[in-house]
């Protein structure tokens, strides 16, 4: 598979994401509009996001920070989070198990 003929959905309002499926996993190659939000919300799904470039507003928990290309966050099943595009940003979020809904 190539990511250039996965067809982009868009999963909330400002976030594109491009999915891949596993039989335990997903992986989410974002393209998030400036100033898209994402309310905070917990899942049962273990989540690592990795932002590949622009500027993301992060709260985990309660702690927010702005992480920049290269930056890495672990986010633990059930613990609250949400976020914002400071600027465009290009985002990959590994999921386990399995996001269902985004099927």
């Amino acid at each position: 598979m190539n990511l250039s003929e996965i067809p982009s959905k868009e999963i909330m309002p400002g976030y594109h994401g491009k999915l891949v499926h596993s039989e335990s996993m997903t992986w989410v190659f974002w393209d998030v509009e400036k100033g898209a939000e994402v309310p905070e919300h917990h899942h049962i799904n273990e989540q690592i996001m990795h932002v590949v470039s622009g500027d993301f507003e992060f709260t985990l928990d309660g702690e927010t920070a702005t992480y920049k290309a290269g930056d890495v966050v672990i986010i633990p099943s059930n613990v609250p989070h949400s976020g914002k595009a400071l600027t465009p940003c290009k985002l990959m979020d590994i999921f386990n198990p399995v996001r269902a809904e985004y099927k």
